[in-house]
């Protein structure tokens, strides 16, 4: 069994993060879901959602990382020792999923340079500030490259990832678990709706 491990942080978006942790939940016999902040305390979200989470330290580092965003980032981004705890982590991880503003922590770590990105397109000119040498598309619903994931804002997480599972495992898999939960799935990674000229 592969931990699945949510960083969360006061202010992250909600569905950042329970979107992929709603559709990797489903698969309980291959993931095991667990949640942590640097250090180890109840977060809340935008929506002043309260989550009890465990220390970065107590982090499987072999498990899959997903780094969701929100208004939490803006604070976080200028934070060097958060910043550096996530470049460990991302570094150790399997896969690193990042959801909207995510990618703007990620890219501080400086992992994403001379890689294909995308983020929240209502967002995209801050977190395309944040870092040099990333090529950050703006019409890209996600994008893979290597181990890394990034995903443009809220909604796009899920279909990010399906697409991780359909990358992983199968096709079929992931259309399963679309109609479990009852979601349409976006499966054109290089479409986004909400894409920006």
């Amino acid at each position: 069994m592969i931990s699945f491990n949510t960083v969360l942080f006061h202010d992250f978006e909600t569905l950042d993060a329970f979107g992929p942790v709603e559709i990797i939940g489903k698969m309980p016999k291959s993931y095991k879901l667990n949640y942590f902040s640097m250090n180890g305390e109840t977060v809340l979200s935008s929506q002043h959602i309260s989550v009890n989470t465990r220390a970065f330290s107590e982090i499987d580092q072999s498990g899959i990382l997903l780094i969701p965003g929100g208004m939490g980032t803006r604070k976080l981004i200028d934070n060097a020792d958060f910043i550096e705890q996530i470049k460990i982590l991302s570094q150790e991880a399997l896969y690193v999923l990042t959801v909207c503003t995510g990618s703007a922590l990620l890219a501080k770590t400086g992992l994403l340079e001379n890689k294909n990105a995308t983020t929240n397109k209502m967002a995209f000119d801050w977190v395309n500030s944040i870092a040099n040498g990333i090529n950050w598309s703006k019409n890209a619903r996600w994008v893979k490259d290597g181990k890394y994931y990034t995903s443009s804002g809220v909604s796009a997480g899920m279909d990010m990832t399906l697409g991780f599972i359909n990358d992983i495992h199968s096709e079929k898999t992931a259309n399963n678990l679309c109609k479990y939960i009852e979601y349409i799935w976006n499966k054109d990674k290089n479409n986004d709706p909400f894409a920006i000229a």
